[in-house]
């Protein structure tokens, strides 16, 4: 495994709902839906990207690997999967939200557009 490979895997992390919300609020975050099919979004996010399309589509996310992403889907497996998508892709700080969106509104979060 190579060095930028293991340092992308050691910054990659899961977070709860207060924790995310505080990452999104960050000003120079990238905050990206990954579910497929669209179910809503998390107030602040910056982009739709279907977990499976992570790599094709890897022109829309910031051309900056240290560019901290925050990831999340419904319930946390499309997440996992572009998660590790973006560790390959050499980003080095991705948040994943843990339980996704389910455990925003469990939260008392809303959801927009839906």
């Amino acid at each position: 495994m190579s060095t930028s490979q293991t340092q992308a895997s050691s910054t990659a992390r899961l977070v709860d709902p207060d924790e995310f919300s505080a990452v999104i609020a960050e000003p120079d975050r990238v905050t990206v839906n990954v579910h497929v099919p669209f179910e809503g979004d998390i107030a602040g996010t910056d982009l739709s990207i279907p977990f499976d399309q992570i790599a094709a589509q890897a022109g829309r996310l910031p051309a900056d690997r240290s560019t901290r992403l925050a990831i999340y889907c419904r319930s946390g497996p499309m997440s996992a999967i572009a998660a590790e998508t973006l560790r390959d892709l050499g980003y080095t700080d991705v948040v994943e939200l843990r339980g996704g969106m389910r455990a925003w509104q469990t939260d008392g979060r809303p959801l927009i557009g839906v």
